[in-house]
């Protein structure tokens, strides 16, 4: 395999000059730079991350951080991944991942200190995130997906929960439904203070009470086993319930597949709609899964835009920060039958 002192030797030039050449960090003439990139040609040389750490001040790697749960690895978060990684490629940054828990503070702190990476993109923020605390501690640029309550001089781009459950309620207030449950995350990650389960629930609570609205707020563990006993206890609770917000993708799977099994009809009796969810998982539902769509791959880019700004110590302030979601079609939505009698829970 080829090296560096390879490609000087060739080339006709020193070492340092081949690292001028690759990494860009000293003006070089342009004729000395077409030697050198034709030795790398000629010789098959690849630049890998570590020896581009060791031949210039920056890695070009970015490191993306997320803790290692059923949640992270979700269809949804994979669009936000695939989008950060075309980002990063197009500014010339190999995108890494570090499976990295809320509270593990100490492998932050390690990998910081070993300069692996030039920023960090944080995902699954919580509210009280440590790892941002590690990140600010050690002066490392990073931008979050997602936010934290303290924002002051924080880079951030986050999915606008609260106007996505606004129109979500738009929607279905428009096609008479007054009884509503949300299916949310589970109750350990509202206890870890996870953002997008702790504003869901928050937005939905609110905006239902100024809609004067029945509204049920039921936690549930990320599977869909648990989807099902989820369905199980809403109508258990509220038997009149006729439209459910789903927020994680795998229980609405459950959810819909308990009420299918229980002989409710989808949307005739009970109407479904996600928020927050990809392409792939309203397609497995039967019938297709109404959604407000994540707008996976618009934040992930947009958050490596900000990371590479901060990086560089020219961020901006004229991109929108919170992006909405998208209404998508699908045949799990109609009008709310209130005379329709409920069906008997089975046990």
């Amino acid at each position: 395999m080829a090296t560096m002192k390879d490609v000087a030797k060739a080339a006709g030039v020193s070492l340092s000059t081949v690292s001028y050449a690759l990494n860009s960090n000293r003006p070089i003439s342009p004729a000395t730079r077409d030697r050198v990139m034709a030795a790398v040609d000629d010789l098959g040389y690849t630049r890998n991350a570590a020896a581009r750490a060791l031949a210039g001040r920056r890695s070009h790697v970015l490191a993306l951080v997320l803790p290692p749960t059923s949640t992270s690895f979700s269809a949804t978060i994979g669009q936000f991944v695939a989008g950060a990684v075309a980002a990063a490629e197009e500014h010339g940054y190999t995108l890494v991942i570090w499976p990295f828990a809320w509270d593990d503070q100490a492998k932050v702190d390690q990998l910081v200190r070993q300069k692996l990476a030039d920023g960090v993109l944080v995902m699954e923020v919580t509210l009280d995130d440590q790892r941002i605390t590690a990140l600010e501690r050690a002066h490392v640029p990073f931008t979050m997906i997602g936010r934290t309550a303290e924002l002051a001089g924080r880079s951030w781009v986050d999915i606008d929960f609260e106007a996505t459950m606004a129109e979500t309620l738009d929607r279905l207030t428009a096609l008479g439904h007054t009884r509503v449950a949300l299916l949310n995350h589970s109750n350990r990650m509202l206890d870890a203070r996870y953002g997008p389960a702790v504003r869901t629930r928050d937005a939905f609570l609110d905006q239902t009470a100024r809609r004067r609205l029945v509204g049920y707020h039921t936690p549930c563990d990320d599977t869909a086993l648990a989807g099902r006993g989820a369905a199980a206890q809403i109508w258990g609770h509220d038997p009149d319930i006729t439209a459910v917000i789903t927020l994680h993708e795998l229980a609405a799977i459950g959810l819909v597949n308990w009420l299918t099994v229980e002989d409710r009809a989808i949307p005739d009796d009970v109407s479904v709609i996600g928020i927050a969810t990809s392409p792939l998982i309203t397609a497995l539902s039967v019938p297709p899964l109404t959604a407000m769509r994540a707008p996976g791959p618009d934040l992930g880019r947009t958050a490596i835009y900000e990371l590479i700004d901060v990086i560089d110590a020219e961020p901006r302030r004229d991109r929108p920060r919170l992006i909405p979601c998208t209404y998508t079609e699908g045949g799990t939505l109609a009008p709310a039958q209130p005379g329709h009698p409920a069906r008997k829970v089975r046990s």
